[in-house]
């Protein structure tokens, strides 16, 4: 019978003392996590342009803020090559939070929220309350908030555009809806009434559009489809005399169809042509769509690489009966609501007017936008990125007869050489939109 033998096992004294110091090593980098966390969160101040106004005690002042939060579930290093650890959630997280609250905005607009276990307290604790929404199946959301002590919970309404009707000439269904492709995004809006005015309020709304460059038309439903939303939601409440601010991430630029529809800008040639480049039914309309084949791909080109983003795949082009609306029926969809203004196209045309060009940017700049034309003095960049550098992000609001509205401030947009690395950056911001923060003056 064979005998267990048994060994005990003893370190060499070079052993034990490369154990120890690995022990140290970690103790001293959880004491210098923990230090960290204590360290006030860095990120770059901006200043803020004054416009010249003349107040009187019949107005409100309502400052608001909009931002892309950039939700950390939709975040790949690839896309972001140059942000290292700007994008790992304890460096970023204490950046947005701190960017967030040192505005000291009434009302704040925000998209791709997530993490919300995270954010509402730093809220509430700030003296905010919110409302939050998201679309079907999407793991981040839309979410506004409000100084508790300027404003009350009235009403709040989430718009599926993938469910809104825009013609009513067509027994079918889907033609009545006469969208080009499902995309699960949302308009989200509340009402707000001002405390201490009685019947005095507002109408605030966000929207993160559908994302895909190529898809111009379906934008612009979703665009038309906001505003008519928005002064409806005002109708069911009684509050007709009431302003909206409709801000958030629209993923178009000023040049685009859905701007000059929103702002009334005539259509261009060039804009019309995107339109019904972009008028086809995707796959998840109709099902029976074959899908896309990378020969297909490759026989539309010249041979070379084309980049997924800008080119519309598993679609076929849309027919009559697929109810897609013209450019007069989007024109129609939006001027049955009304034309809106944006924050910072009038705060910069002013700011420039005044004689201070040097320190005004602008879309225009870069774009060759006519200054005459309504979206030329946008800011020149609301994301900048290592491979994406637009204008997508607004603040635009719409008055009534009752309340006249005026742009009094607003927060000068980041200038290209702070972000030439691409954001998000430790120490210059913690998404990859800007923050857009203006002050509103609302008269009776």
């Amino acid at each position: 019978m064979a005998t267990k033998r048994t060994y005990s096992y003893q370190p060499t004294p070079e052993q034990l003392a490369l154990a120890e110091e690995r022990r140290q090593q970690r103790e001293a980098k959880k004491l210098q996590e923990q230090n960290h966390t204590h360290l006030p969160p860095k990120f770059l101040l901006r200043p803020w342009t004054s416009l010249p106004t003349t107040r009187t005690a019949s107005q409100s002042i309502i400052k608001v803020m909009s931002w892309n939060l950039l939700a950390q579930c939709l975040i790949r290093s690839n896309l972001f090559p140059t942000s290292s650890k700007a994008l790992k959630t304890t460096h970023r997280e204490p950046m947005l939070h701190a960017e967030i609250l040192s505005h000291s905005a009434d009302i704040m607009c925000m998209q791709e929220v997530d993490r919300l276990e995270r954010l509402s307290p730093a809220l509430e604790q700030a003296g905010y309350s919110s409302a939050y929404a998201t679309g079907p199946g999407k793991q981040h959301g839309c979410l506004i908030a409000y100084r508790q002590d300027r404003c009350s919970h009235v009403g709040e309404l989430i718009v599926e555009y993938d469910k809104q009707e825009v013609r009513e000439d067509s027994a079918h269904p889907a033609a009545r809806i006469g969208s080009s492709r499902m995309t699960n995004n949302i308009g989200f809006m509340v009402a707000l009434a001002e405390a201490g005015a009685s019947g005095k309020g507002v109408i605030v709304a966000t929207t993160h559009l559908f994302w895909h460059p190529a898809f111009t038309y379906e934008r612009a439903r979703q665009a038309g489809i906001l505003v008519r939303e928005v002064l409806s939601f005002r109708q069911t409440i009684k509050h007709d005399d009431w302003p909206c601010i409709i801000a958030g991430d629209f993923n178009f630029a000023p040049d685009d169809p859905a701007y000059s529809l929103l702002v009334g800008n005539p259509l261009n040639a060039t804009q019309s042509l995107r339109l019904q480049i972009s008028r086809v039914i995707h796959i998840s309309i109709d099902p029976t769509v074959p899908p896309t084949t990378k020969k297909a791909d490759d026989e539309e080109g010249d041979g070379s690489e084309t980049d997924p983003d800008r080119v519309i795949n598993n679609s076929r082009a849309a027919v009559s009966s697929d109810g897609l609306l013209s450019d007069l029926d989007l024109t129609s969809l939006f001027t049955n609501g009304a034309k809106l203004r944006s924050a910072y196209d009038e705060g910069q045309r002013a700011q420039r007017e005044s004689g201070t060009p040097g320190v005004v940017c602008t879309f225009g700049d870069r774009a060759s936008l006519p200054p005459n034309r309504l979206g030329a003095h946008e800011p020149m960049w609301t994301s900048y990125t290592h491979y994406w550098k637009t204008t997508l992000d607004y603040i635009f609001f719409l008055e009534t007869s009752e309340h006249h509205v005026d742009v009094v401030g607003y927060l000068d947009p980041h200038r290209t050489t702070d972000m030439e690395a691409g954001l998000p950056q430790i120490g210059i911001c913690g998404s990859d939109h800007i923050s857009l923060c203006a002050e509103l003056v609302i008269t009776q």
